[in-house]
């Protein structure tokens, strides 16, 4: 007998899983928020990192930044990808743990591998910013996708989760950047900051772990396993950062800093900013003037104006306090005042330099471009050039502009000095002579053979006034320095600047003008 249609019941179509449970508004926004910010952090910290093997110029900041913006694309995409192939409540927590543990392995990875890579090859500084950023930035980038993902149940809303999520993480960001530029750099080391950094994602993945286990059965796969694993990991990574070489004695908010004793001369130290030789001060003898540029410098100090005569002399960039000391030792009452941007630097001078401010050896903390647009017009006889970032002259410490406010300050008949540090082909200092000779009419230029042509890289020497400088005096007395020295000025000095470029604070590409050809 057949049956009827009323005889058989339709089987009910299985249901469509029901999609994840958002995360709760508060905690998403926590996560994008903590994410976006860690990466800023890391990439101002990373700098830091960096200093004291690459330098601080504009390719290694350029470097960082772009290594950073990599990691952030590439660590979105990937979270993105997953965030569509697995539950994302499975993959948040274990991504902010790694994160934690791959900021802490920064650095000790970034300290062994920065005596390796020391120098300033494009190869090098591209490199070891990679080993700085990539890895954490990307692990941190990858959890906005999947707290995103996790949000989006309502497909309706679409536009403004994701427009939410992306304004707090650019807020985080911007937070992380002030607060860390203004704040932390200058109450922390970049080891206590990034090993706290480390811990703060470590904790909150555990946390958000253990959170979302309990809320929904899900997190990280094999708790126990998985844990101590990290526990392992971290334990390593903070182990290795223990015993990782560490190039600075003092980290001030500028400079890695160290000072070390001279190794034939008990008095003597040698001052080091982001491993580079600095400063040498004799603590028992201010008239000693080790390095070729400072007996230069003290040469045209003494030619400045009769023997023991006091002057009032400006120096932009203080360093170890060499040419005051020396300026103070040579010509008694002399009025010596010192900008120097580094406050930290200073404190180091007093402890460990015998620094000894007062009346006259003033040091004033600020950028040296401000400070001298508060000084008065005609104030000085003697203004000093010598401030550095690394090995490079602030890009606006070396334009025409300041050149007319140092020549604004000087007096009539007062001398500038000015040390600049070049390699072949000598782009730099001829584009800086020019410069200088833009705003004074007497110009000379005081440089080892090599530098000038172009065999090797040097310090050099500009010297200028409005006034005409006391040159025989000069070559006569480079002759009896230990090591040889060649002046040029008048016509041979126009064939070495030749059509060299004008710097101005509109244009000046001082680093890559540095940058050898």
């Amino acid at each position: 007998m057949s049956s009827t249609s009323s005889d058989v019941e339709a089987e009910p179509a299985p249901s469509a899983p029901a999609p994840p449970r958002a995360l709760p508004n508060g905690l998403a926004a926590f996560l994008v928020f903590l994410s976006s910010g860690a990466v800023l952090v890391l990439e101002t910290v990373s700098l830091r990192l960096v200093g004291p093997y690459v330098g601080v110029t504009l390719q290694v900041t350029s470097s960082v930044i772009g290594m950073a913006l990599g990691a952030i694309a590439y660590g979105a995409w990937m979270g993105g990808w997953l965030a569509d192939r697995r539950d994302p409540r499975t993959l948040l927590a274990p991504a902010l743990v790694l994160a934690g543990i791959a900021t802490a392995v920064t650095l000790p990875v970034v300290r062994y591998a920065g005596e390796a890579l020391r120098g300033g090859a494009a190869s090098g500084v591209l490199l070891l910013t990679a080993l700085a950023v990539l890895v954490p930035a990307a692990l941190l980038a990858g959890v906005t996708p999947l707290v995103v993902k996790l949000q989006l149940a309502d497909l309706r809303r679409t536009g403004q989760v994701v427009g939410r999520l992306s304004g707090i993480g650019t807020l985080g960001g911007i937070t992380a950047t002030l607060v860390t530029g203004f704040v932390l750099v200058a109450a922390l080391s970049s080891t206590v900051i990034v090993l706290g950094l480390a811990a703060v994602l470590g904790v909150t993945g555990l946390a958000l772990g253990a959170y979302l286990r309990r809320r929904a059965g899900t997190g990280l796969p094999a708790p126990t396993r998985v844990k101590a694993t990290l526990a392992v990991l971290g334990l390593a990574a903070a182990g290795l950062s223990a015993v990782a070489p560490n190039p600075c004695d003092v980290e001030t908010a500028y400079h890695c800093a160290k000072v070390e004793t001279d190794s034939q001369w008990t008095q003597g130290r040698v001052l080091y900013l982001n491993s580079a030789e600095h400063s040498y001060v004799d603590l028992a003898d201010p008239t000693h003037l080790k390095y070729a540029y400072t007996q230069w410098i003290g040469l045209v100090a003494d030619l400045a104006a009769p023997a023991g005569r006091r002057l009032d002399a400006l120096h932009l960039g203080g360093g170890g306090f060499t040419m005051p000391r020396y300026l103070a030792a040579t010509r008694p009452g002399t009025d010596n005042l010192v900008f120097e941007i580094d406050g930290g630097l200073v404190d180091l001078d007093r402890r460990e330099l015998g620094v000894r401010t007062g009346p006259q050896l003033q040091a004033r903390v600020g950028d040296a471009r401000v400070l001298l647009g508060a000084e008065r017009t005609d104030s000085r006889d003697f203004i000093v050039g010598d401030a550095f970032g690394h090995l490079v002259v602030p890009w606006h410490l070396a334009t025409r502009e300041m050149a007319a406010e140092v020549r604004r300050v000087l007096r009539p008949g007062g001398i500038y000095v000015q040390n600049v540090i070049d390699v072949p082909p000598g782009r730099f200092i001829r584009a800086e002579l020019a410069t200088v000779r833009a705003e004074f009419r007497h110009v000379a230029l005081i440089a080892p053979p090599w530098g000038i042509e172009g065999r090797s890289g040097a310090n050099f020497l500009i010297v200028a006034s409005d006034a005409p400088l006391p040159l025989a005096g000069a070559l006569s007395r480079l002759g009896m320095l230990p090591e040889p020295a060649s002046l040029l000025s008048g016509d041979e000095l126009t064939g070495y600047v030749g059509d060299a470029l004008v710097l101005t604070d509109d244009y000046a590409p001082v680093d890559q003008l540095l940058a050898t050809a």
